[in-house]
């Protein structure tokens, strides 16, 4: 079911908001060769309980789960892109680094992802990520009344095309709220014109990935790590998202 907030409700989605992406911010200013991923899933645990907040990763399980995921914050390398469950790997020169956090403040949800290349990095991944970028910044400018949800998904795929990517639609975005996923699938290719109207009220987690020269993934053997399927890097950005009758609010935008 497809819920629409009042102008008060996603007022009240703003602390959330807020929090995740100084989240996300604290991760990327903390993520360095060196560092292990449980030190950053620590840093994120650290914020959540410090702020009152509440995860929503902990004990998710969805159907595509082995099990339940068990830490606060997915943590992709490299050839993951997506779901990365976070365990004892230290990050190393020229390593793609994807975060992706969900959280709950006050009973209202918000969802982000970001990628980055920590130490020396390789051109073909600062590129894979700025289109990553780009891809999701025409996503939220068509987020706005009256569009539907295929002129998002035409935006992503326009860019990535433009790139010469391949785009996997299995996974996208959502619906977010009271929980972190809920309709409408925002898939990052799709006809424009076609699907659910936009409207004020409607809040959603946009959220293109993509891998260097394949759009074929596969689960690694913790049940949950997604990676490319010939080894190819992947980039992965998210913002969390209001449409409303001024334009597109970036709930999670980080300073």
């Amino acid at each position: 079911m497809i819920e629409l907030r009042t102008p008060a409700q996603i007022e009240q989605m703003r602390p959330a908001g807020r929090f995740v992406a100084d989240v996300i911010t604290a991760l990327s200013e903390a993520a360095d060769v060196g560092v292990n991923l449980l030190e950053l899933d620590a840093l994120a645990h650290r914020m959540i309980t410090e702020r009152g907040a509440e995860s929503c990763y902990l004990d998710y399980h969805p159907s595509f789960g082995a099990s339940p995921f068990g830490k606060v914050l997915c943590t992709s390398v490299n050839d993951a892109v997506l779901h990365g469950l976070p365990h004892d790997y230290v990050l190393q020169d020229g390593d793609l680094l994807s975060v992706d956090f969900a959280a709950s403040v006050d009973g209202w949800v918000s969802d982000s992802a970001y990628s980055m290349v920590v130490g020396t990095p390789r051109q073909e991944d600062l590129d894979l990520i700025e289109v990553t970028d780009r891809a999701l910044a025409a996503g939220i400018a068509a987020a706005v009344d009256g569009n539907r949800i295929g002129d998002i998904s035409h935006a992503i795929a326009t860019v990535a095309r433009e790139a010469g990517l391949r785009i996997n639609v299995q996974f996208g975005g959502h619906g977010v709220g009271r929980t972190m996923h809920g309709d409408p699938h925002i898939p990052n290719d799709g006809r424009p014109g076609r699907g659910f109207q936009l409207r004020p009220g409607l809040v959603i987690a946009i959220e293109p990935w993509f891998l260097h020269t394949t759009d074929e993934i596969y689960t690694d053997a913790d049940g949950w790590t997604l990676r490319s399927a010939d080894g190819s890097r992947g980039a992965h950005m998210e913002h969390t998202v209001a449409v409303t009758a001024d334009g597109p609010l970036v709930l999670t935008a980080r300073d």
